[in-house]
């Protein structure tokens, strides 16, 4: 007995005789439906093979000394840009923002349109030595002794330009990077940094200081594919009494692993959000809180790709599959 006699003794597929084979009038049909069939779920099979899906695995955060970059970009269409001041401070009562920050402002029209442009560094306050920031206490303390006797002309000249284009219907854009220290924190847009007196001037009182304002974007670190910022496209106007916006965030350390083994060290967050009105008899100035904490626990989202033998598993099982039923 040869070679090819023994292997076709132990053949566990041996084909039918020939003269049991009958051929239909739908045979051409069925042929064709089961290549339609198997060419589907070929390329079903390779587009799930070739997709890149993420693995999210939670460990503590070890990090330590590094900086927590907030990226700003809000617009406030009823405050003009020489009254708008941003201002931050963390845990550790630092009024001080990193010499790299870089926060501009863009002066916008009745239209919202630009009018111009101007570098906000000099409405990051870096010192207070009397204030405390903490959302609830007058922001206008009585350490700003300046100016009890009367305005002076610089002062003056503001108040002026301030109430024509308050007139005018101005408003302010502000955009940049905050790169605070990796504690607890918060930082606030508001009219804070006027002396209470020229702020006095300018509004009146307090509830006539409107802090309507549109986030387009706020983030803290650089995004990554799938990331969603809840504050993004958060549109808040005020049609009647003013008010303090109070956004308290819970800031996630993020890693994002791409496929190409790159890492992105970066930040995801939840926010809840709270508004309080004010009223003429109280002293607080309206404002805009960013109030964020650190979560410990660190998340690492990783690319991957599945593995060519699963795809040939999965390719041989459905393709093997329609094969048979169509011989059927």
């Amino acid at each position: 007995m040869g070679v090819k006699q023994v292997l076709r003794a132990i053949d566990a597929f041996p084909r039918a005789e020939e003269h049991l084979l009958q051929k239909t009038k739908f045979g051409a049909f069925v042929s064709v439906v089961g290549l339609l069939i198997m060419a589907t779920l070929f390329l079903h099979e390779l587009s799930y093979y070739l997709n890149i899906y993420t693995v999210h695995q939670m460990a503590v955060d070890l990090r330590r000394g590094e900086n927590l970059p907030i990226h700003i970009n809000m617009t406030f269409p009823s405050l003009p840009c020489d009254v708008l001041s941003v201002d931050a401070i963390d845990m550790s009562g630092k009024h001080e923002v990193d010499l790299d920050t870089n926060i501009w402002k863009l002066r916008l029209n009745s239209d919202g349109r630009i009018t111009g442009t101007e570098y906000l560094s000099d409405l990051v306050e870096k010192e207070h030595e009397a204030h405390k920031h903490d959302g609830h206490k007058e922001h206008h303390e009585d350490s700003d002794k300046i100016h009890l006797q009367g305005i002076d002309e610089e002062s003056q000249n503001m108040i002026k330009k301030v109430k024509q284009a308050l007139a005018a219907g101005e408003g302010c854009r502000v955009y940049g990077v905050l790169d605070v220290q990796r504690v607890a924190g918060n930082f606030h847009m508001s009219v804070h940094g006027l002396n209470i007196f020229v702020a006095q001037m300018i509004f009146e009182k307090s509830t006539h200081v409107n802090v309507s304002h549109i986030i387009h974007d706020l983030s803290f670190g650089p995004k990554y594919p799938g990331i969603h910022n809840p504050l993004d496209g958060t549109s808040r106007i005020l049609r009647g009494a003013s008010g303090t916006f109070k956004y308290y965030i819970k800031v996630v350390p993020t890693e994002y692993r791409y496929i190409s083994k790159e890492v992105l060290p970066t930040n995801q967050f939840s926010v809840t959000e709270y508004f309080s009105p004010i009223h003429d008899f109280e002293r607080t100035w309206p404002a805009v809180y960013f109030l964020y904490d650190l979560s410990p626990i660190t998340v690492t989202i990783r690319e991957e790709r599945r593995s060519f033998l699963h795809f040939i598993t999965r390719l041989c099982a459905v393709l093997g599959g329609t094969f048979a039923l169509t011989g059927l």
